[in-house]
């Protein structure tokens, strides 16, 4: 199954891939294929760099900063920026919360906020799950107690991911503690260095500061910043979390991966033969592209029917479920392929001087996808949670 581009869109493609060659740090495609973290101020290099070209938020309408491309036109750029070792756009302000107030604030937000997030001035958390409230959302605790002018937030919030760099995060509070539970939540932008706001951080078991625990103690959020109106965040929360979840299925994400996994096994020499000739590996590799495409194409579908107008429903979470559990797959096959050379080590260490290692430059890379690819069905709504939803949406169960 091949998807036939027009001219057109062919001559975008390599307008992208022009660009890419032209702008994209040799540094910055090295760190990602080698699976080396990066860094803020290299997230915010390349934000920058896309934002300079006009790049930065193809999905927003043009009056406030988009690109104006077609549906199809946003598939080729993701595609080409993952093929080319370009890092993943950081989504929580240009992804998650902007939609929402572009969808739903006022006319003050959106000149407030929308031009910070383009130039990167402002960079942004999600504060959704708490401990007890993670895939179950809607019972969450943090409280916010109306004030005069001001909202009073008491509570917590748990697996912040980047909120140790944030300047402001988009949050979910309780408004209304006797409305039934999704009608008592409201959608609060609160600045980080509002007095009150404790950021502890939690350290993975790769000992990773990614994510971090938030605290809020009578921290006092002007009425101007809620998004929508009050006891309806939840409206808000569902259009944001089918945006989150579409872009979770990183269907360019798992085309490169794809496309690494295919040339390791090509190269790599098993009893004298490259690795894709065992029918076993070949006949797995070959499921996970099949079900990879098909989920190309509901993403195609979906990305059209946003173009007009429509939020993503049920889709998001097929592609959520189906684009991590694809990750997951290639990720293993990657460690797999890579063999021995997949676990983690200090190459200058091991004492193999100038002797060159089989495929060393995949092997940080594919150990550390594979172990972050575990979370994916987790974060963003749990796989589980996404089959509930279609159940309800779809069966009417």
């Amino acid at each position: 199954m091949d998807i036939e581009y027009t001219v057109p869109e062919q001559a975008f493609r390599e307008q992208v891939r022009g660009f890419l060659r032209e702008r994209l740090p040799t540094e910055l495609s090295d760190r990602i294929s080698q699976g080396k973290r990066l860094s803020k101020a290299h997230q915010v290099q390349w934000m920058q760099i896309l934002d300079q070209q006009g790049w930065l938020a193809p999905g927003w309408p043009v009056e406030v900063g988009g690109t104006g491309w077609s549906a199809v036109q946003k598939h080729i750029f993701d595609e080409e920026c993952f093929a080319a070792g370009a890092p993943k756009v950081v989504s929580f302000g240009l992804k998650m919360v902007a939609p929402v107030i572009i969808k739903f604030g006022t006319a003050e937000q959106k000149a407030r906020f929308l031009p910070r997030i383009l130039s990167c001035e402002d960079w942004w958390c999600q504060g959704y799950s708490e401990p007890g409230a993670g895939s179950d959302l809607s019972s969450l605790k943090t409280r916010a107690t109306r004030d005069g002018d001001v909202y009073l937030v008491n509570g917590q919030k748990t697996w912040t991911t980047l909120a140790h760099y944030a300047d402001w995060m988009f949050c979910l509070v309780r408004t209304d503690a006797e409305a039934r539970q999704q009608r008592g939540i409201s959608f609060l932008l609160i600045d980080m260095k509002t007095p009150g706001i404790t950021v502890r951080p939690i350290i993975t078991l790769d000992g990773e500061h990614e994510v971090n625990e938030v605290f809020f103690d009578n921290v006092r959020v002007p009425v101007a910043n809620l998004v929508g109106q009050e006891n309806e965040g939840w409206t808000c929360a569902k259009y944001l979390l089918t945006h989150e979840r579409t872009s979770i299925g990183g269907i360019a994400q798992n085309k490169a991966l794809l496309g690494r996994l295919k040339h390791i096994a090509t190269h790599e020499l098993r009893d004298g033969r490259p690795l894709i000739e065992e029918p076993l590996f070949r006949a797995q590799v070959a499921e996970v592209e099949m079900q990879l495409m098909a989920a190309e194409m509901t993403n195609l579908r979906t990305l059209a029917a946003a173009q007009d107008g429509a939020a993503p429903g049920a889709e998001s979470s097929f592609l959520k479920i189906k684009g991590t559990e694809i990750r997951q797959a290639i990720t293993y096959l990657m460690s797999k392929a890579v063999g021995p050379y997949a676990l983690p080590f200090i190459e200058d260490e091991l004492g193999y001087g100038d002797e060159p290692l089989l495929y060393t430059e995949y092997s940080s890379a594919a150990t550390y996808q594979y172990l972050d690819a575990r979370k994916a069905s987790i974060y963003g709504g749990a796989n589980e949670i996404q089959k509930n939803i279609i159940a309800k949406m779809i069966l009417e169960l």
